[in-house]
């Protein structure tokens, strides 16, 4: 039987949820994370190198799972944000701790966060997880690049 979600307060911001995101990773709380995500069927959550997982039971899944190896220790860092009034986008470099047998390592990953404010306030309704890369790592500025 599906456990009831904890009422999560109503965010006033996009940047909210973001951070009661991260920190639900860290402690390895799958409930206060499914707090965070939109009540919409059409959610969807790709992990990097994983499928596409729709819907809130097959995302919850997934996370108990990860969960179920630890808390995942990771940090949002050069975040950039396109918002208007109802709904944000935040290109995440996300930064995740990880424990290897020559001690502790950092793993990149290149994330994007969607959210729309609804009658919930904001919530959480789509994240799409890449592997990142040392480029992206640098604390350098961001080259310029020329599309084509």
């Amino acid at each position: 039987m599906a456990r009831p979600k904890p009422p999560a307060p109503t965010p006033v911001s996009a940047d909210d949820i973001e951070l009661a995101l991260y920190e639900a990773m860290r402690r390895g709380d799958v409930e206060r994370l499914m707090a965070l995500w939109s009540d919409d069927d059409e959610i969807c959550c790709i992990h990097p190198g994983g499928a596409r997982l729709l819907g809130a039971a097959a995302i919850r899944a997934s996370f108990e799972v990860m969960f179920g190896n630890g808390a995942i220790d990771a940090e949002p860092h050069r975040v950039r944000r396109l918002e208007s009034h109802s709904s944000a986008v935040h290109s995440v470099l996300e930064r995740v701790r990880v424990m290897t047998p020559d001690g502790e390592r950092f793993a990149w990953v290149v994330a994007t966060n969607v959210y729309l404010k609804s009658s919930q306030g904001w919530r959480l309704v789509a994240h799409h997880a890449s592997p990142g890369t040392e480029v992206e790592a640098q604390d350098s500025p961001e080259a310029v690049s020329t599309l084509h």
